[in-house]
């Protein structure tokens, strides 16, 4: 299972990015984050913990991080894992944001329905939110 979101951010990749790495205040622009921290640098094998506004906390691992372009963020239960992929692409004077989030694990069909709803319901408004947020900083 797969959901995706995009919008068109009026503001430099390297300003979005730079919310993406303050992960201590993601909630400020996610509005399904309660809290999140890491422990150590936002660099890929970094770990970390993600406290929904909604369920419990989880351990989150940063595998992929480009500077001002992509981070890939995976929080996993035993038998269920969520990839979340967050992209910037520089189109001309605005920054176009993706974000994914992959379900896996044998237990994806007890979890995916359940988590997927929240995750299909609360995307786009954390789109808004983010867009507001860096268009807010860049002004």
């Amino acid at each position: 299972m797969i959901i995706e979101e995009r919008i068109t951010i009026n503001a430099p990749a390297g300003a979005i990015f730079a919310l993406y790495a303050d992960v201590a205040r993601w909630n400020t622009w996610d509005p399904d984050t309660k809290s999140a921290s890491l422990n150590g640098p936002f660099a890929v094998g970094t770990t970390g913990t993600l406290a929904p506004t909604q369920g419990r906390p989880v351990q989150i691992k940063l595998v992929e991080v480009t500077q001002d372009r992509s981070f890939t963020v995976v929080g996993a239960i035993p038998g269920f894992s969520m990839r979340f992929d967050h992209e910037l692409t520089v189109r001309g004077s605005v920054t176009e944001a993706i974000h994914r989030v992959t379900f896996s694990g044998f237990l994806r069909f007890i979890f995916g329905p359940l988590v997927g709803a929240q995750v299909r319901k609360g995307l786009p408004k954390t789109m808004l939110s983010l867009k507001a947020r860096a268009e807010g900083l860049a002004g």
